[in-house]
Order: structure tokens, then sequence, then C-alpha cells
């Protein structure tokens, strides 16, 4: 690197940006850290810190699709925490938490690169500094916004990201953990800016079910912030920006000119007659075929050939927008506002906790659930997120459900995101520990997917929670809403339901989940560069219809939770004690509660707070270990008698066991109405007997009489 060269970033090192942002102040820095990077930069928001980095490779990719890479990378350092196992204190796969914000981070900044850009491009946000209360998220999507702005990558952003939440005094923004625990909604939008107008590209919403209203309400509170924070950005990437590289068509005029005569209107044709049970476009892939040996044969040896997929791609979206914005006609002959068919199935394995199936159309999802104990719970340790969750809900999407052959090792960014999604649905309507002390633990298999297969997820989820007796208050569904847009022309059609070749092909895709009563999940993608309010708001009254009709159907298969549990479920008893008598029931390093465990075959978990869970698969021991723990921990009243049995015996009398883990001492003078000068005299170790309760004194312990029992020696 030149002189020159390093004086610019030198240069650079000492370029410091300053924007009021709600309470907080947001702070850019554009040093020489990542010197070699395309883009570089580090962002604050409070004391936490991101740095992202955006790079480039040198040549353009012959791959038919944009090779875009995105990571979100939490160190421990970060939060000043060291995790690991005893043998390995390092970070190794990222956390769901860090793998979900990269997803959001690639779907607010994918769809702003131009079409034909094939070169491979990393994005990289690292967060290096977090203080507890402000999520490095917000931080990490604006700082990638600001690589990529300054880089030499063509990019059409800037991009702006806000949080907002909701309590009863109103809207807040960009609120701290506690504010978004204790909120009804958790709403993160990513914007972007066209002709003076701000429009939504990117929304990630978990609520308690919320009105629509309220959802419209706080995208109108967040704008004016959006617009600052894009008008901040402008001005760093206008004084320190470099100019974007130039880059080659995905296919030539001349190529194109050949393919379109080729096939004249035989992939018009192939679409507007395909099958109407929504297979797929199968004709099309005939075409392909063809159109591929069509081109090879007339430019032999010049791989003009890989210029045909993604005429193929341009090709398809623009007859399919075309024929909804011009013909109301949908590549399966439906009506914009019709959802497919659907059809529901409950309880359909003998064995698991409870289970459910969700057909709509060709999409066909199985939701198993799995009951089992607070031992069950998953254990959190990541950078933000520490402790336990009692409700999990994981998605698989094998190949066969595409029809696909492809290799299984284990779940992928998508199906992590799938699963998230559908457990953020239906989190809200989980009744607390307090009411059912169960783990949950739902699995939705992807039997079949055309489309919406996460929105589907949500659905047979419902079913599968209701067939094994979890008492939730309403079914939750889902709906996938898209959009035909025509850019030019600003015309569109917002449609119900979308299947697959509209959510390949389409602009939107706008998953909301919700109750009859409200919304209690939002996800929405767009492949144009943003949506207006008026958009959002049809798609939200277009879902909110669909959603209720769905919700019908499901209560017509099953109409509320069973009043029993499966017969295979673990048996749960929930009891509070004091908490000052933990010791005594977890006993000296756990002695008490062992023999507990091991005689009854139960799990037992205690909280700080005092709350007892026994689990088990025997109704009868877990009511035994339950009675056991009881009589530990209750008060002994003056006046009561018991059995108990002589445990020690001293030179001044004998300690006798009433209750577990509780005794009481009988005074040698209590024993018997006459005098005698040792307690062996009228008892032994091992002797059950009867006692009284006389006194118990301000320390607990408890005196004992046999005499007033009606105690009487056996005659020696």
């Amino acid at each position: 690197m030149s002189f020159v060269d390093w004086g610019r970033f030198i240069k650079m090192d000492k370029e410091k940006f300053e924007l009021e942002v709600g309470n907080k102040t947001l702070k850019v820095r554009l040093t020489d850290w990542a010197a070699q990077a395309s883009g570089s930069c580090l962002v604050s928001y409070g004391e936490t810190e991101v740095l992202a980095t955006a790079v480039m490779s040198e040549k353009q990719g012959e791959q038919d699709f944009f090779p875009l890479m995105v990571e979100y990378e939490e160190k421990f350092y970060a939060a000043g925490k060291i995790y690991g196992s005893r043998f390995l204190k390092r970070e190794s796969r990222p956390t769901d938490e860090a793998i979900l914000t990269s997803r959001m981070i690639d779907r607010a900044i994918r769809p702003l690169f131009p079409r034909d850009f094939k070169k491979e491009v990393q994005v990289i946000a690292t967060c290096l500094s977090w203080d507890a209360e402000n999520d490095p998220d917000n931080t990490a999507m604006i700082a990638a916004s600001l690589a990529l702005g300054i880089s030499n990558i063509p990019w059409l952003g800037p991009i702006a990201t806000v949080r907002v939440g909701k309590t009863n005094s109103g809207f807040i923004l960009n609120p701290v953990y506690k504010e978004k625990e204790s909120g009804e909604m958790d709403l993160t939008l990513s914007a972007i800016e066209k002709n003076g107008k701000i429009l939504i590209n990117m929304i990630e919403m978990g609520a308690k079910e919320v009105k629509e209203e309220i959802i419209l309400k706080a995208i109108e509170f967040a704008e004016p912030w959006l617009k600052k924070l894009i008008n901040f950005q402008k001005e760093i990437i206008n004084k320190v920006g470099n100019e974007k590289v130039s880059f080659n068509p995905a296919f030539e005029k001349i190529i194109e000119n050949d393919l379109k005569e080729f096939l004249g209107d035989k992939l018009e044709k192939a679409i507007t007659n395909a099958d109407p049970s929504e297979k797929s476009l199968a004709e099309t892939e005939v075409l392909k075929e063809e159109s591929l040996k069509f081109i090879q044969e007339k430019y032999p040896g010049q791989g003009k050939e890989k210029q045909v997929l993604p005429f193929f791609e341009k090709e398809i979206e623009e007859i399919i927008i075309s024929n909804i914005l011009k013909k109301n006609q949908r590549p399966d002959g439906r009506p914009i506002d019709k959802i497919r068919p659907i059809y529901c199935e409950v309880g359909v394995l003998p064995r698991t906790h409870g289970s459910g199936v969700f057909h709509r159309g060709l999409t066909k999802i199985l939701s198993i659930l799995t009951l089992g104990g607070p031992a069950d719970q998953q254990i959190l340790e990541g950078m933000e997120i520490v402790g336990k969750k009692r409700f999990l809900h994981h998605y698989n999407f094998p190949p066969f459900s595409t029809g696909e052959i492809a290799p299984m090792r284990g779940p992928k960014r998508r199906e992590i995101g799938h699963g998230h999604l559908a457990e953020k649905a239906l989190l809200p309507l989980i009744p607390p520990p307090e009411e059912f002390p169960y783990t949950i633990r739902i699995v939705s298999e992807a039997l079949s997917s055309n489309g919406s297969t996460s929105m589907a997820s949500v659905c047979a989820s419902s079913i599968a929670l209701m067939d094994a007796g979890v008492p939730i208050k309403e079914p939750v569904a889902g709906i996938s809403i898209g959009l035909a847009k025509d850019e030019d022309s600003g015309k569109y059609k917002v449609l119900t339901d979308i299947q697959g070749p509209e959510d390949h092909f389409g602009d939107m895709d706008f998953k909301v989940a919700g109750t009859k009563n409200g919304v209690t999940a939002i996800q929405m993608d767009v492949k144009v560069d943003g949506i207006d309010e008026k958009i959002i708001e049809e798609a939200l009254e277009k879902a909110k219809d669909a959603r209720l009709k769905i919700i019908d159907i499901i209560k017509k298969s099953i109409k509320e939770p069973r009043s029993a549990l499966s017969p295979y479920a673990p048996k749960i008893f929930s009891m509070q004690i004091n908490p000052s008598k933990i010791g005594e029931v977890v006993g000296p390093k756990g002695s008490v509660i062992n023999k507990i465990i091991e005689r009854y075959n139960v799990s037992i978990d205690i909280e700080d707070s005092g709350l007892v869970f026994i689990t088990g698969q025997v109704q009868e021991n877990v009511d035994g270990a339950a009675s056991h723990i009881k009589n530990i921990v209750r008060e002994v009243i003056v006046g009561e008698t018991f059995q108990g049995t002589v445990r020690k015996i001293m030179d001044f009398g004998a300690f006798v066991d009433i209750l577990p883990g509780q005794s009481g001492l009988v005074h040698i003078s209590k024993f018997v109405p006459y005098q005698i000068k040792n307690v062996q005299e009228v008892v032994k170790e091992g002797d059950v007997i009867p006692v009284k309760v006389v006194s118990v004194d301000e320390l607990g312990r408890i005196n004992l009489s046999a005499i007033d029992a009606g105690f009487k020696p056996k005659k020696k």
C-alpha cells in the first residue's frame, strides 16, 4: 500500500459523526481498523458498539444468483463474560439469536443490490461492546448499512432501522430490555427513502395480541426517526463514500432477443396454463432445457448458455406480475383474495403427547408436541440471553418436501428463522408455569411445501397444543400476504395466501400471525425497494380476514384444548413452600432430596422462590413425593399427636422423628408418670411410640410428651 493510501486511512480514523436518536446518542467512527475491507465503520448506541465490514470479490460470479453472505457475531468479551464448556472457553457455532440477527440484516439489505450484480459480497457485523441495555441488533443494522454505503460496492441504500415498543403510556423508541419484556409489542422496522418518501423494506415483530391499527400507528411514530437516520447516513456517505464499481449485465441484449424469438409465446402459455393443482410451473423447466441447448448450439464454446437462467428468472417474474396486474390472473387460477383449500387433522400419532396436521393447498405441516418437566428447559448461554426457556418451537424442512434431493446436516438458517417466527407467534398464548408447569416442545415437520410453511407451522402447532391439552385461550393462525407491483406505474395488487411461484417471483412476503383478538407476530420481506403505509394497511386487513377464516376452520377440527393430558405425558405437581425451608428439603449435600428422588422415581426442581415441581411418569409416585415434602416443610401445631420413631436416645431424653426431616425431644420426665433413671427402661431406638406436641420454641425446636399421648411402655 502506498504512502498516500496510508494517509487516507489515518485521516479516516479521525472522522466521527453523532446523531441524537431518542434519548441517546448514535455515534459513528470511520477508522482504519479493518483497513483491507471494501467498507467498514464502528457504530455505538449507549455503550453498545458494533464493528461492521463489507467485502466484495474481484470477479463477477458465474452463478445465476447473488452470492451475499451476512454474519452477525456475538462475542462473550463484549459482555465481560467467559462462557463455554469446562474444556473449551471460546465462541463456537453462532447462537440462534445471532443467526436471527444475521437473517434480519440480510433481509433488509439484500433487495437493494442491483439485479444483475453477481460478485460475492460478505457483510460481517461484530458486537464488540454490550451495555446490557441497548440491543445490538439495531446498531448492527445501521453499521452494516454504512459499511456498504461508504464502500465501492454497488448498493442502493442506505437503510435506517429503529425499534418501537409500546406500554400503557405510549410508544417507546428503541426500548431497553426491561421495557421490551414488559411491553405489549416489540417492532423492528427497516426503511429506505425514495423520492422524499419513507418506504418500509423489512418488519420483524412479536406482540401480545395487538390490534392492526396500533401497528400502523407505531409505524407512523417511527417514520420521522427513520428519515432522520437515513439523512444522517447520506451526509456521511456523501462526505467519505467511495465511487461504486461497474458490472456486467446478467445477459446480453442479443441473447435476450434470440431467446424471445426462439420461445415466442411458449413461456407465457406455460405459466398461464400451469397445473391448477399448483404442483409447479413444470413446463417452464422443459423450456429452460430447450433454451440452453438452443444457445449452446448457436454460440458453441462461448459459455453464452450461462445467461439463459437469469433471463428466465426475469421473464417469468414479469409474466406473473403482469398477469396479476392486468388480468387478475394468479399462477394457480385463484382470485386475488382467496385462500387455498384448508384441511386439519387432530391427534394423528398415537403415542405422542399432542399432534396435528395442517393442509393448505400443497403446503402440509405436521406438528408434534412433547411435554416435559422443568428439568427439560433449555439452558441459554449467549452474549445477550442467559437463562432458561420452557417453550420451544423447532421447524424442519426436509428436501422431500419440495421433491428434491439434498444432504441433511442439521438445521439451516432458514429452519432456525421459521422455527423462531412460529415460536414468537405462539408464545403469548402459552400459559405461565404457575398455571401449567410443563416444558413444552413443538416440532413442525414440513411434509410438503408450496408457500408459507412457517405460517402453516403456526396453525398446525395450535392444533397440537389443543390436542395435548395445553390450556391456551385461543388458537393462533398465520397467513402470508404477497404483492405484485409495477415500479414504473406504481400499480399494485395485494395477494392473499401466496404459493410457491408468487413467493419466489412476487414482490413481498408479509407473514402475519395472531388470534381472533389481535396480532402476535409479523415478518415482512420485500424484493422491491420498499412499500408504503397504504400497502401495509391493506396487507394487514387481508391478513386479518384470512386469519379469522382459518381460526374458524381449526376450531371445527378441535373446538378447545382437551380436558385431560395424554396418558403418556409426564405428571407434574407444583407446590409453594417457605423459601427458608428449602435447605430442609434439600438436606446436607442433597442427601434428603436425593433419597426422595430415588424412593419415588421422580425428578424434583426447586426455585429460589420456594416453588417446587415434582415430575414423574406414575401419578402415585408423584403424590408420594409431594406428601413427603409437605411433611418436611409443614409447621407442626401444639396439641398434634403423631406416631413417632425413636431416633436417638440421650441421658436427658430421646429425639423422636414425627415427620420426614422433623423431630422433637421427649424429655426423660415425659415418658411415663413415674420417675425413671434412664430412657432405655421404657423405649429403645427404632421403637414407634405415640407423642404429643406440647410446645415449639422461638427457634423452632419441638418439645414432645409421650405421657400426654397415652404412651404405655411394654412390659419386660
